[in-house]
């Protein structure tokens, strides 16, 4: 079966990074939007910072959608962040180790969970992998934001038991550094259940044969009742797990994860068109577990 992990792992219309945010336009699908708790307060960010200047640098969100609508479906390298630097690379082992799949923060009242793909971290027939960690903002080499082990691994019994590809979904835990947790250090996006299958978001993530991530932005469409769909060029191996992020806040330089690379095809045959399981009442029920 096709995949977008890479090595061991075989068997994100959006927001501007660099200055921007995004909408959120519900649509079809689930019942009431659901979504976590509020994000911790991060520590205050360095003098001269997007995050530090506010008001997301005077973009309206009129300015936004204009600027968007330049730049759809468009894939580059994505610049470092606040909200890049919630999504990281998966490594075995450590950073020295080979970065097969991303990950990224997610909110949490243990201030400890990041979201992926379940095919990164469980194989139906051999289990949980037990050597990963997880390297927020990796860029050529470099760590700015620490090395976090997985030390619990949350997946649906249906992945478990036979792969479905309905909840190619997973959460972790990630073993706290130097006495704090990862979302004390770089803030989480919300989770986003149930806001239905047309929506415009933002994909970063981190090929396997980059040491740099990628971004695009572009508005998703409904494979089926289950499944989302994305047109965005180049997103090859090792982006599995890729989050999907809708709503952007200037003010928190967050936004809303709808979805994951993973779900049909464990996220497609093609780089160039990128699938994830909807986050509907089933990745709730996850979500609860992997928090309870």
């Amino acid at each position: 079966m096709t995949t977008r992990g890479t090595g061991a792992a075989a068997g994100a219309l959006a927001v501007l990074l660099t200055a921007a945010g995004c909408t959120t336009s519900a649509g079809p699908g689930g019942g009431a939007p659901t979504v976590s708790s509020a994000p911790a307060t991060r520590s205050a960010p360095p003098s001269g910072s997007a995050s530090a200047s506010g008001g997301g640098h005077g973009w309206s969100r009129q300015r936004l959608r204009g600027a968007v609508s330049r730049h759809t479906g468009v894939t580059r390298t994505a610049r470092p962040t606040v909200l890049n630097g919630l999504v990281g690379a998966v490594f075995t082992r450590n950073a020295d180790g080979d970065h097969f799949c991303t990950a990224s923060v997610v909110d949490s009242a243990g201030l400890n969970l990041i979201v992926t793909a379940a095919h990164c971290v469980w194989d139906p027939q051999l289990g949980q992998r037990s050597d990963l960690v997880f390297v927020p903002g990796y860029r050529n080499g470099d760590t700015p934001s620490g090395v976090w082990p997985l030390i619990a691994v949350t997946v649906d019994d249906g992945w478990k038991d036979h792969a479905d590809p309905d909840v190619d979904v997973a959460f972790a835990v990630v073993q706290a550094q130097n006495g704090q947790q990862v979302q004390q250090v770089l803030g989480a996006n919300k989770l986003g259940v149930g806001l239905g299958y047309q929506l415009p978001v933002r994909i970063t993530g981190y090929p396997g044969t980059s040491d740099v991530p990628i971004t695009c932005a572009n508005n998703t469409t409904e494979q089926s009742s289950t499944q989302l769909r994305i047109d965005c060029p180049d997103y090859t191996g090792g982006t599995s797990g890729s989050p999907w992020v809708t709503d952007f806040d200037p003010s928190t330089r967050t936004g809303t994860v709808v979805g994951v690379i993973g779900g049909y095809q464990q996220g497609g045959d093609s780089p160039d068109t990128s699938y994830s399981s909807y986050f509907g009442d089933r990745v709730q029920a996850l979500y609860d577990r992997a928090t309870g």
